[in-house]
């Protein structure tokens, strides 16, 4: 079937898989294993292209299905309300981020107008746990521990760091307080071994697993590393294995990239290099350029060291006899991060010389920068907090031996995050409420991937939204209305996304009535979303 169809046979379509494919029997339902990477880029790891060996990723995929047009929100605390929702971000109350309350759309954690896929799943009978950053409401009340999870270990608001736990980031198992801030906190499940978060979260991942194992029921389990989000921390032996790895600096990183996603069908065979808004390579001294590739090094030991963590939960699921009958889901939140400037944060401060007094100074002490940000969205344009391509397109892989035998396929379906709600409802045999807790719940606005898991060869077109600090966007089949600020009434760019996705070719001035008519799909829909009206501090000037 063509990857593009008319909007208006997606009910027609939807009503017919459900109706000839099989259902999940009650008695089968599945384990769920929900895995969330932080700021990793649409081509890092090795099974979309990318140059980091991320073998125990790659085996999932490889035993599963790849979404090679899969949507997040562009950034983190939307995207993680709208996974956890099904609903758009601004409609359960995380249009922006969680910090400050700008309104219904705005207001900074999960409203009461939404319900969590561990509150509906354990209605359901699921025993629901979480490991690793909430980031969807700090203040009590707003834990993951008041909405649907039996167990969780981490910390409620950013973990922007990797060796200690940063003031006003404690850690909390279920409700209790365990760890407040401190440059030394202690490994509580291996006394013996250095904190390090990734390797934290999975330890307290794989307690909760050999706890569910006791238990006579299924289990959701959500591990949200923070793992590859600045500042550049990772363990030594990690950071070694890439040393060299990156001096032909990021112009052949992105050439090379572009030629593995070609011949492992993530992209067209037509697919362009979308502009390098850097300073090519070669225009870069010697000296700047070894200090490049060892930023570089260390974001890449960071997903390293996170595929291995990968491989433990893989491990254990086997250890258990669980991982035939578990969908496992792995994406990330949003593209790569261009935070820090072109060379990334205090370039001119933290260098190799140094590197022992940074190693974990955590915050701001380092990033990538927007030039290797840049190679890690291969080809797309754009960073996190954009709704171009290169913000919201993540890698979704799914497994799950039960059900997925079309192993190693590619879908072209176009998904998005509110999707995991609807498919966790059907696999789950989970009744989506209309009211829960003597509240009224908004309509979840996803579609179930059970069809697509089962023949990912079949393909439907969505309408899809995008909208964060007034980067909008609209997809809808084969066209792409993109804006970098929708204050301004004639920014808005037009795509033509039916064989590439690079955003390249602007077709807007030719199309005036498509503009004119997706506009108005967005204007819609953002009225309806709570996106609008604007908050006042984004209001067009």
């Amino acid at each position: 079937m063509n990857l593009l169809r008319m909007h208006n046979v997606i009910p027609l379509v939807a009503t017919f898989l459900s109706a000839t494919l099989p259902a999940v029997a009650d008695e089968d339902r599945p384990n769920i294993v929900l895995i969330m990477a932080d700021d990793m880029g649409f081509s890092d790891i090795g099974c979309y292209g990318g140059e980091i060996p991320t073998p125990n990723i790659d085996a999932l995929a490889a035993d599963g299905v790849r979404f090679t047009q899969f949507y997040n929100t562009g950034r983190c605390c939307p995207t993680r309300a709208s996974l956890m929702t099904g609903l758009y971000p601004h409609e359960a109350g995380v249009g922006h981020m969680v910090y400050n309350n700008k309104g219904v759309g705005y207001l900074g954690y999960l409203n009461d107008q939404c319900v969590t896929i561990a509150e509906v799943l354990g209605d359901a009978g699921y025993h629901t746990m979480m490991t690793g950053k909430w980031h969807v409401g700090h203040q009590p009340g707003q834990w993951p521990t008041d909405r649907g999870y039996s167990r969780f270990y981490g910390i409620h608001i950013h973990v922007d760091s990797y060796f200690k736990v940063l003031r006003g980031c404690p850690v909390f198992h279920n409700g209790e307080l365990v760890i407040p801030p401190t440059a030394d906190p202690q490994n509580t499940l291996h006394p013996d071994q250095e904190w390090y978060t990734t390797d934290v979260f999975t330890d307290w991942s794989l307690k909760f697993l050999d706890e569910a194992a006791q238990l006579d029921k299924p289990f959701f389990l959500y591990t949200a590393y923070n793992s590859p989000h600045w500042p550049l921390e990772a363990p030594d032996e990690n950071v070694a294995n890439f040393k060299g790895k990156y001096a032909s600096g990021w112009d052949k990183l992105r050439e090379i990239k572009l030629s593995r996603m070609k011949e492992l069908g993530i992209v067209s065979a037509k697919t362009q290099l979308s502009p390098n808004e850097c300073p090519t390579w070669d225009s870069i001294s010697a000296v700047d350029q070894r200090e490049l590739e060892f930023r570089r090094e260390i974001y890449a030991a960071q997903i390293e060291r996170m595929d291995q963590n990968i491989g433990r939960i893989v491990a254990k699921l086997k250890q258990l006899d669980a991982l035939e009958n578990t969908l496992v889901f792995f994406l990330s939140d949003n593209g790569c991060c261009a935070e820090g400037g072109q060379f990334g944060w205090k370039w001119e401060d933290n260098k190799i010389a140094n590197f022992q007094d940074w190693r974990n100074e955590s915050a701001r002490s380092s990033s990538t920068g927007q030039a290797w940000s840049n190679a890690s969205n291969t080809p797309f344009r754009k960073h996190k907090r954009w709704v171009h391509e290169g913000g919201i397109a993540t890698p979704l892989i799914a497994h799950w031996p039960n059900t997925i035998h079309s192993t190693g396929a590619l879908t072209r379906q176009p998904g998005h995050v509110v999707d995991i709600m609807a498919t966790c409802c059907e696999v789950g045999r989970a009744s989506y409420p209309s009211s829960f807790a003597g509240r009224d719940i908004k309509p979840a606005k996803g579609l179930s991937l059970l069809p697509t898991l089962r023949q990912p060869d079949v393909t439907v077109d969505r309408t899809l939204f995008w909208e964060h600090e007034s980067h909008a966007a609209i997809r809808d089949g084969r066209w792409k209305l993109v804006t970098l600020n929708a204050t301004k009434p004639d920014s808005w760019e037009l795509y033509d996304l039916s064989t590439v996705r690079t955003e390249t070719n602007d077709v807007a001035s030719r199309m005036p009535d498509k503009v004119a008519e997706l506009k108005a799909k967005w204007t819609n829909w953002a009225t309806a979303a709570n996106v609008l009206p604007w908050p006042k501090d984004r209001q067009a000037k």
